[in-house]
């Protein structure tokens, strides 16, 4: 049998507040290319399918639509629901699904419960577990004075063994959305941790023929049999070195056969460009991301006016743009600054750090306001025309 392994599709996700509807439907449907290209038997999805919970209607139509092009490209489907997801609302029509080949595990207490495919050796066993978090399963898994993931998903995988104890010989894929002793996150998972310990050791898996893992979002091997397959498109700045991908997973008549790694096109690159706004305007060097989800980190020595619109002319899928002024100490306090200082001075400074140097004629205007501002609160002050520095700067 041969097994494709995705996850965490995240469907309803946005990018620095960028609809990702379209990538999404765009590499679903390259999965589901790849799924008639390599005559893949199952598809297997480890969680967070949908980015939240109550997930938009075109969030919706865009997975289903997914699924569509999965099942017409010859494989069944079998998915679990992830911290991101509901599993009521995920899991809602799960026994009509399954008669059209879409096997939904949303249930705790379907963990133990295996999907049962064929091939030309015999049986195999899809066991999907669900995302468990601690204070909700406990009890229903019998384990109420558990309080850590580990605990939880051992609790789990004992129900899971004692059914594979009464299916001798049939081999065994589990489904599991969970951090795992070994991982590295990439800064765009939803922590799971709620007042214990989030990893859980990867022991816990002992005998399973290939253990499906969701959750973290680049693709990762922690044994042979134990993967992550990473979410199809990157969802931060920080997975811009990540080549997304999905496992190709063959079993023969003894277990696990071999394991390929099938990269993903990239539907869109992502670029974190640093200059002055006009070099990045005009800079050769640039080109390359015109076409990139852009953060932009601007180092003209003023403040640029309107610099989000002025880089899309440019880079039309500019999403993110800070500025940081090269000169100046950071470190020193505010109030080490201004100790000491005349209002006055205090002004220049500031609006040299935000615009640039004042003129002699703005600087007019501003002591003029300073004046007016001091009348008011210290009329003493302003009669004897103490010039020292105000309570506001001490």
């Amino acid at each position: 049998m041969r097994i494709l392994h995705t996850s965490d599709w995240h469907i309803g996700r946005t990018f620095h507040g960028v609809d990702l509807l379209a990538d999404q439907a765009m590499v679903l449907a390259a999965i589901a290319e790849l799924v008639a290209a390599e005559s893949v038997d199952v598809v297997v999805v480890p969680g967070d399918v949908y980015d939240r919970s109550i997930p938009s209607a075109d969030a919706i139509a865009v997975c289903n639509r997914g699924f569509e092009q999965i099942r017409a490209a010859g494989a069944t489907i079998v998915a679990t629901s992830g911290n991101h997801d509901s599993p009521a609302r995920l899991g809602a029509g799960a026994s009509f699904a399954a008669a059209g080949g879409l096997h939904l595990r949303t249930r705790v207490a379907d963990a133990h419960r295996p999907v049962l495919l064929a091939d030309d050796h015999g049986a195999i066993a899809f066991y999907g577990i669900p995302y468990l978090e601690p204070e909700i399963t406990r009890a229903e898994l019998g384990v109420p004075q558990a309080h850590s993931h580990a605990e939880i998903l051992d609790a789990a995988m004992a129900r899971i063994n004692a059914d594979r104890a009464d299916r001798p010989g049939v081999r065994a894929v589990v489904l599991a959305h969970a951090f795992v002793v070994g991982g590295e996150a990439t800064g765009s998972e939803r922590s799971i941790s709620v007042g214990g310990v989030e990893t859980v050791p990867m022991s816990a898996f002992d005998g399973i023929d290939y253990v499906a893992l969701g959750h973290l979002h680049s693709p990762q091997t922690l044994a042979e049999s134990v993967r992550y397959s990473g979410s199809p498109l990157p969802y931060s700045f920080g997975e811009n070195s990540h080549r997304k991908a999905v496992w190709i997973v063959d079993l023969d008549a003894t277990g696990l056969a071999g394991v390929r790694r099938h990269d993903l096109p990239r539907v869109r690159g992502l670029s974190r460009l640093t200059g002055t706004l006009d070099e990045l305007l005009t800079g050769d060097g640039f080109a390359e991301a015109e076409g990139h989800y852009v953060s932009a980190t601007l180092t003209d020595s003023a403040r640029p006016v309107d610099p989000m619109r002025r880089l899309r002319e440019r880079f039309p899928h500019a999403v993110h743009v800070e500025w940081a002024r090269p000169e100046g100490n950071p470190e020193l306090r505010y109030r080490e600054r201004v100790h000491g200082r005349r209002d006055a001075e205090v002004a220049a400074s500031f609006l040299t750090d935000v615009r640039g140097t004042p003129s002699e004629g703005e600087m007019a205007w501003v002591e003029r306001a300073l004046a007016v501002a001091v009348s008011e609160a210290d009329p003493v002050r302003a009669a004897t025309g103490d010039g020292g520095p105000s309570e506001l700067t001490a």
